[in-house]
């Protein structure tokens, strides 16, 4: 699809990596935002976007801007509603894909094979090709069931990557929590990036503690 949604076809195998990031109604669109962001400063990735009918009201009450512009920032976007688009089927070369924020609702439909929507189906097709998925699920309190629902998934292969933040680092800004989960974020999908400060790392945070001798 182009950036309107429109059936283009998209070129044929290269070299460069494509991430799918999907963004759901749970709060932190932000996250998803940042995460195009980053992804457009490495030419070697080809982004893809979908955006659920829940996510684009999340954007709007959030981030105040338009889901357009988020569009704005990804090299492929892809309607939520077309189940035919080429990240729905395996044979599409598609490396990774990162659900940030995904919402309890999107992960109960994967774990239980609701696949009704092009998130749900791209995820259940990465789970299938054994592909690596990232649910970034923004949800708490956890109750019984959301924790085996997530339990579901992790079995399944997908990485559960609450968007927890960190503070080694001494965020001055929101930004820079939002920055260091993304940088840890892109990390499962085989994207590095030095977003943040990285613990034990020249140039980052000193790791804490004696050599263990």
């Amino acid at each position: 699809m182009d950036k309107r949604g429109r059936s283009r076809q998209i070129a044929g195998m290269s070299d460069s990596k494509r991430i799918l990031i999907a963004i759901t109604g749970a709060s932190g669109a932000v996250h998803g935002l940042r995460l195009l962001e980053m992804l457009a400063e490495v030419p070697e990735v080809e982004s893809h976007l979908v955006i659920s009918k829940a996510g684009r009201l999340t954007i709007s009450a959030e981030l105040d801007i338009d889901a357009a512009e988020v569009e704005a920032k990804a090299d492929v976007v892809h309607l939520a509603g077309n189940v035919g688009a080429p990240v729905s089927s395996g044979s599409f070369r598609l490396d990774a894909m990162i659900v940030a924020p995904c919402s309890v609702k999107t992960a109960s439909n994967l774990a239980y094979g609701n696949t009704g929507d092009l998130i749900t189906r791209a995820a259940d097709v990465m789970l299938k090709e054994r592909r690596t998925l990232v649910l970034a699920v923004r949800e708490t309190p956890l109750h019984a069931g959301h924790l085996e629902t997530l339990t579901k998934l992790a079995n399944l292969g997908a990485v559960i990557f609450p968007p927890v933040p960190a503070f080694y680092q001494k965020p001055q800004e929101i930004s820079d929590l939002v920055d260091q989960t993304c940088m840890r974020l892109l990390d499962q999908a085989g994207v590095h990036i030095d977003a943040a400060p990285r613990w034990g790392e020249t140039g980052g945070i000193r790791a804490i503690g004696g050599d263990g001798s």
